[in-house]
């Protein structure tokens, strides 16, 4: 695998656990409030979220990056 397929699936994996970490602590907090089951539903819904919030960064980041890339007028 090249560097920089190397960085991007790294990027993923990192980047996908960060945002899904705070994501799902937040809408689980909302949904259920701090209860007996908390920690057990947000870690649920974290594995949930992570295997498909990955390969959607994955995919979905080059795309993003070249639509930005348009919108302001700079190479992405």
């Amino acid at each position: 695998m090249n560097p920089q397929k190397k960085f991007h699936l790294v990027f993923s994996l990192v980047m996908g656990a960060m945002m899904i970490f705070l994501m799902t602590l937040v809408i689980t907090f909302v949904n259920v409030g701090l209860n007996e089951n908390f920690v057990r539903l947000w870690m649920k819904a974290f594995g949930i979220a992570y295997v498909v919030g990955v390969p959607v960064i994955f995919f979905l980041a080059p795309v993003a990056r070249k639509m930005t890339g348009r919108m302001l007028g700079v190479q992405g």
